[in-house]
C-alpha cells in the first residue's frame, strides 16, 4: 500500500515536533523544564514596563522577575523569546527591569545577545 505525500509529510512533521518538545522536557533549556515562551507568560505584569521606559515598574512585575532572575540566561531567553517580541517587548527596555526594580543583586553586565544587562 502505497501512502499519499501529504500523509508522510504529515507524518515526518509530527515526529520533529514530538523529538523537540522531548528536548524540553530534560531541563536542558535556559530555563530549566520550563520554557522561555511559557515564563514570558508570568512577566505579563511588565507588559508596559518591557516598551516603555519611562512606565512605572509595578511591585507584581518586580516579584516576577525577582524569581527568574535568579538564572539570568532564563532571563535572557524570556526577554528575547517569541512571546516577548509577539507582545511587543523592546528587549533593549526589558532588559533594564531589573535595575529599575533596585534590584542590589542583579547580574549587572550579563550579556543577553545584543544587549547588556545594567
Amino acid at each position: 500500500m502505497e501512502y499519499p505525500k501529504s500523509f508522510i509529510f504529515l507524518v515526518g512533521l509530527l515526529l520533529v515536533i514530538s523529538l523537540s518538545s522531548l528536548e524540553k522536557v530534560d531541563g536542558a533549556g535556559a530555563c530549566g523544564k520550563s520554557s522561555p515562551d511559557s515564563q514570558a507568560l508570568k512577566l505579563i505584569p511588565c507588559a508596559t514596563a518591557a516598551s516603555d521606559k519611562n512606565a512605572a515598574v509595578s511591585s507584581s512585575c518586580c516579584l516576577q522577575v525577582k524569581k527568574i532572575i535568579q538564572n539570568p540566561s532564563c532571563l535572557c531567553a524570556v526577554v528575547l523569546s517569541n512571546m516577548a517580541k509577539f507582545s511587543g517587548v523592546n528587549p533593549e527596555i526589558a532588559i533594564t527591569i531589573p535595575e529599575r526594580c533596585n534590584f542590589a543583586d542583579r547580574p549587572v553586565g550579563f550579556k543577553c545577545g545584543a544587549y547588556t544587562l545594567p
